[in-house]
């Protein structure tokens, strides 16, 4: 199944441009009503800005943008084309601009939003959507002390671990390295571990 990559978290960032404030937001999203309710969410939020420029790409659906009363292509357009050349997609970026007087010229406000926009990027990191396999495994309090060693030295997200009448830890691993990973698990507990389930997934992994 093909990867997809898609911003890590929520980001927010913002820089001054000859006295205008440009304040850039991004999101993971994955359908167009999401993405809608982001940009109404920006305008409520600043509603006193001049503008509220957005983009947005979806994989599977459109791909939106608006200058909001900024000239046609030095805002939105921009926008758009640093998160086409990222690669990224499922995602939006609001860009508020308050105006600060000075004029920018075309090139000047093409520069500040591409900026934005790639300052938007940067804040939220990058995953990739990923086949995985997502695991429970459950030993015995004798051997969690051990266990919880390989869990951590290990090339996985752990989610979640319940202490009941034995330990149950529940994790995710990239599908290629589920059965590596489940051998050693066996070879690392002298067998004293269960694996309670294991289902096949895709996942958001954080890309290094």
């Amino acid at each position: 199944m093909t990867t997809y990559r898609v911003p890590f978290e929520n980001g927010e960032s913002a820089f001054t441009e000859k006295r205008s404030r440009f304040i850039s937001h991004i999101w993971r999203v994955e359908t167009e009503a999401e993405a809608r309710e982001r940009i109404e969410e920006m305008k409520k939020r600043y509603y006193d800005a001049r503008h509220n420029c957005w983009c947005y790409l979806l994989r599977d659906g459109p791909v939106r943008y608006s200058d909001d009363g900024e000239p046609a292509k030095t805002a939105g357009t921009p926008a758009l084309e640093v998160l086409q050349h990222s690669g990224l997609t499922d995602l939006i970026v609001v860009i508020t601009r308050y105006f600060g007087g000075v004029l920018l010229g075309a090139g000047g406000l093409v520069r500040a939003y591409s900026e934005a926009a790639a300052k938007a990027l940067d804040a939220a990191g990058l995953c990739q959507y990923v086949p995985v396999v997502r695991w429970g495994v459950a030993v015995d309090y004798a051997h969690w002390a051990r266990l919880d060693r390989f869990l951590q030295s290990s090339d996985i997200q752990l989610e979640q671990t319940d202490y009941g009448a034995e330990v149950l830890c529940q994790g995710l691993s990239r599908e290629e390295a589920w059965e590596p990973f489940r051998q050693a698990l066996y070879n690392h507990c002298d067998g004293r571990v269960e694996v309670q389930f294991a289902e096949h997934a895709i996942a958001p992994w954080p890309i290094d």
